[in-house]
């Protein structure tokens, strides 16, 4: 499992997106999961980050769920018209 920072925003984006990506390759398995309960502080861009996770996770043929996603980003992710692209891990 992944695990997201407790602040993502824009400044913090392109070194978290490294960070999942060097995540994913050391990964095996049929599915990603990303954990997202320590997202304390976050925009927008936190939507941008789980959506390149999801792509590269979908380009390494796995599936893709989120653990622990903040009510007040699933609401971001509703109102972008995104949330059915984040389903919510077991």
């Amino acid at each position: 499992m992944l695990v997201l920072p407790p602040k993502l925003t824009h400044d913090d984006a392109p070194a978290c997106v490294h960070m999942l990506r060097q995540g994913l390759a050391g990964q095996t398995g049929s599915a990603t999961v990303i954990d997202a309960s320590a997202l304390a502080q976050f925009d927008s861009s936190a939507l941008a980050v789980l959506l390149e996770c999801r792509r590269e996770s979908s380009a390494l043929g796995r599936g893709f769920a989120v653990k622990g996603l903040p009510p007040r980003l699933r609401e971001l992710a509703s109102l972008y018209g995104v949330a059915g692209l984040l389903p919510a891990a077991p």
